[in-house]
């Protein structure tokens, strides 16, 4: 336990910063509501990755069961919350004053953005499997595979086709079957 408790202040402080990230950079919107021009779809995006962050933090108590960790599940989990943390900096990076707003940026980025997501739904594999087959057995089943396959697709699309109907559907799409996902099967956590 002593371990986990040293990679669990690892992941607790790179996600902190994603999360500072994500406010700090809704807050703004606050402060000058006329500087940048809200888009509906970025935001949505922002608040799906506010979700999976804290839906992240939530699963991973489960890495407590891990009894003997090497360094390079330490320096696997430690790269995957950076991945959540490159993800909230593509969402507001520091200005934008090259594009004419947040929509410019948000479709002029979205092969990064994607391509990122979708890397995040390969590391949850590997990240599950870490946790051992019980834990798999617990969470999981014919959807795990299913969604992380549907979720690569779909960011697969999003990166080659910038159709804002496409993309605001996707958003919704993907924001309410989050929801549905925990309120489904992590409701409560075994550590």
């Amino acid at each position: 336990m002593e371990t986990f408790s040293h990679v669990r202040t690892v992941i607790g402080i790179i996600l902190s910063l994603s999360i500072a990230q994500l406010l700090k950079g809704t807050a703004k919107f606050i402060q000058h509501p006329g500087r940048q021009k809200i888009y509906w779809v970025h935001l949505g995006w922002v608040l799906y990755l506010f979700l999976i962050l804290l839906h992240f933090w939530w699963w991973e108590i489960s890495l407590s069961n891990i009894v003997q960790w090497t360094f390079l599940e330490y320096f696997f989990v430690t790269i995957y919350i950076i991945m959540f943390f490159v993800l909230s900096a593509l969402l507001y990076p520091d200005d934008i004053k090259e594009y004419t707003g947040y929509e410019d940026y948000f479709y002029s980025r979205r092969k990064w953005f994607f391509g990122l997501l979708a890397l995040t739904f390969v590391a949850d594999v590997v990240d599950t499997l870490m946790k051992g087959e019980a834990y798999f057995h617990m969470h999981y089943n014919a959807e795990y595979p299913i969604r992380g396959i549907t979720h690569i697709l779909l960011c697969l699309l999003a990166i080659k086709y910038a159709n804002r109907t496409f993309h605001g559907f996707l958003v919704v799409l993907v924001i309410l079957y989050e929801l549905s996902y925990i309120l489904r099967l992590f409701l409560t956590v075994h550590g």
